[in-house]
C-alpha cells in the first residue's frame, strides 16, 4: 500500500547558526550526507512512495538538491509557503493528502521504525499520534525550594529532570485539517491544545531507541558523533 509523508523544511534554522548561514538546516550534513537525505532514504525504505516537502527559507536550494526524488526511488513534490506558517499550518496548503499520513521535521535523526509507526496509527484509528522520547534535562543551577513562610525548605544542587518530549515525528488523520486555519501561523502546540479542547486528544507512543533533533549546535555535533556508533540505518 502506498504511504505518504510530509517533511517540514521551511524553517530558518536560527538556533543552528553559524551552520545555517549559507545552507538551509535540512541540508546541513550529518556524517556523509545532509540530514534531509538521511530522512528521505529512511522513509523510502519504509515504503513511503510519495513525499511532500514544505519549503520557505532557501526553498530553491532544497528543490535543487532533492529534485523529484527519483534518485532515491520515491516521488517528491513541494509545498511553498509565502510566509512562515509554523509546523501544522503548511498542511492546509496541500490539497491531496490521504486519509492517514506521516508528518516529520526535516532535522530529526532517529532509528524509529516508520513503517510500524504508520501501521499502528492506522490500525488504531487515531486522529493524531505523537512519537515521544524521554529526555533528561539538567538544570545548571542550585535549585531553592521555598516554604510558604519564605524560609528555605530544601536545596537541590544542579538537579536532572526527565520529560517526555515530542520527537517531531507524527501520524495524522486528515480530520485534523478541519482544525487548522487557512493561511495562518498554526503550530503543533496549537493543534495539541485544540484536540484536547475538542475531547479528541492525540495518542502518544514512547520511542525507546535513538532520537536527536539537530536544531542546536551541541545536539548537531552530538548527532554527527552518534551516527555510526548507534548504527542508524539509512
Amino acid at each position: 500500500m502506498s504511504k505518504r509523508a510530509v517533511i517540514l523544511a521551511g524553517g530558518k534554522g536560527t538556533r543552528l547558526k553559524p551552520y545555517t548561514i549559507s545552507l538551509p538546516k535540512p541540508l546541513v550534513p550529518v556524517g556523509e550526507m545532509p540530514i534531509l537525505e538521511i530522512i528521505i532514504r529512511q522513509l523510502t525504505k519504509a515504503g513511503f512512495t510519495h513525499i511532500t516537502i514544505t519549503i520557505n527559507h532557501m526553498a530553491d536550494i532544497i528543490r535543487a538538491f532533492c529534485g523529484d526524488g527519483s534518485k532515491w526511488g520515491t516521488n517528491i513534490d513541494y509545498s511553498l509557503e509565502d510566509k512562515p506558517l509554523s509546523t501544522m499550518g503548511p498542511l492546509k496548503l496541500i490539497n491531496d493528502l490521504p486519509e492517514n499520513f506521516l508528518i516529520m521535521n526535516g532535522d530529526v535523526l532517529t532509528d524509529l521504525d516508520f513503517e510500524m509507526f504508520y501501521n499502528e496509527h492506522e490500525k488504531s484509528n487515531n486522529i493524531f499520534t505523537v512519537s515521544a522520547y524521554s529526555r533528561d534535562q539538567k538544570v545548571d543551577y542550585g535549585v531553592l525550594e521555598i516554604g510558604i513562610d519564605g524560609k528555605l525548605a530544601n536545596f537541590i544542587e544542579k538537579p536532572t529532570n526527565r520529560y517526555n518530549v515530542s520527537m517531531g515525528v507524527y501520524m495524522a488523520n486528515k480530520k485534523i485539517l478541519d482544525l487548522i486555519p487557512e493561511n495562518q501561523f498554526y503550530g503543533f502546540d496549537h493543534l495539541m491544545l485544540d484536540l484536547i479542547e475538542t475531547q479528541n486528544p492525540a495518542t502518544v507512543k514512547i520511542h525507546s531507541g535513538y532520537w536527536l533533533d539537530i536544531g542546536r549546535p551541541d545536539d548537531y555535533e552530538k548527532a554527527c558523533n552518534d551516527l555510526e556508533e548507534n548504527n542508524i540505518k539509512y
